[in-house]
């Protein structure tokens, strides 16, 4: 088994070039979710860098294991977001595979605060979350239809670990009720193929820059359903309005905007189909927060069960579009 510690991580960025021998190196712990080990490095005099190593072993309270490949997934989907717009993602400075461990260039968290990080303060920018749904919009624009990069991202068994089988058919072997339908979503997901998907857009890991969002936590890209990627953002949004009551307005609308704008910037398929799958993707996402391997975790008793309940009406309906969806949601539970 790889080490992963402190020591065995500056060796690491000896090995790449990244730090000379002699070179002084500190490494500060940031948050790596449930999936990663990432530090802040400082070596000698150089710009300071963020540096992430995969884990086999996520940290959830289930068995939870992923393929340490993922790694490489990432600094690809980054380097080809960065082809398409380079303000898009941070830069990659260098990779070592035989490792699972890359560098990115780091971004001052003063110029880039992190997305959940302004929500939860209060500050809820609609205006943001529609220029991020156009930017997400170009990115499957940019590779819907590319039979190069349907084979760059063949990764769909590494899809299948982190999201299809930990969010839906685990949900399904303990929900009979909504079994078949669940099943369903993940069969037309693990199986449609349309343009690079990111996997993870989440607020945590996008950060707000001074031209618009930035990706981050690129791991779960596969070639696949464009359709995850804005059910997965939208799924968040809505929790928060229950989380953030305060400020469940602008949430909302922000999850009406960022929607909104991408559906205009669909042009690969009708956007009435793909907004149609992403109804049913939010649906079933929505109890996979609450009954999957990775339950959100500000979540308290009480939003849990409002929020089981409410997905549990629509996967047992036949459910809206995402837009309608959202225009449906309630603002008060």
């Amino acid at each position: 088994m790889t080490d992963t510690g402190e020591a065995a991580t500056i060796t690491s960025l000896r090995r790449a070039g990244l730090a000379r021998d002699g070179q002084p190196v500190t490494l500060t712990p940031l948050s790596g979710g449930v999936s990663c080990d990432v530090w802040l490095a400082r070596i000698g005099d150089e710009p300071p860098i963020v540096v992430k190593r995969a884990l086999p072993q996520l940290r959830v309270a289930a068995e939870w294991l992923a393929p340490v490949e993922r790694a490489e997934n990432e600094v690809r989907w980054l380097q080809c977001a960065r082809r398409i717009d380079a303000r898009l993602a941070p830069e990659v400075v260098a990779a070592v595979p035989d490792e699972h461990l890359f560098a990115l260039a780091y971004l001052e968290p003063e110029a880039h605060p992190v997305w959940r990080d302004e929500l939860i303060a209060g500050r809820v920018d609609p205006g943001f979350a529609s220029g991020f749904g156009h930017d997400l919009a170009r990115i499957h624009a940019a590779t819907a239809d590319d039979a190069a990069m349907a084979r760059d991202f063949d990764s769909m068994d590494l899809f299948d670990a982190l999201r299809i089988s930990p969010f839906l058919r685990y949900v399904a072997g303990n929900r009979p009720e909504v079994a078949a339908r669940l099943n369903a979503i993940a069969d037309d997901l693990q199986a449609r193929r349309g343009a690079l998907v990111h996997g993870d857009v989440s607020p945590k890991n996008i950060l707000c820059g001074p031209e618009g969002g930035v990706f981050l936590d690129a791991e779960c890209a596969v070639y696949g359903d464009p359709a995850f990627d804005l059910a997965f953002c939208t799924t968040h949004l809505l929790l928060k309005t229950i989380w953030l009551a305060d400020h469940a307005a602008p949430l909302k609308q922000s999850a009406s905007a960022f929607v909104a704008r991408y559906l205009a910037g669909v042009t690969w398929e009708p956007a009435e189909a793909l907004a149609a799958r992403a109804g049913a993707l939010l649906s079933a996402l929505l109890l996979a927060r609450v009954e999957g391997k990775s339950p959100a975790p500000y979540l308290d008793a009480t939003a849990r069960e409002v929020v089981r309940a409410r997905a549990l009406a629509l996967l047992a309906a036949d459910t809206p579009t995402i837009d309608q969806l959202i225009a449906d949601w309630p603002m008060e539970f």
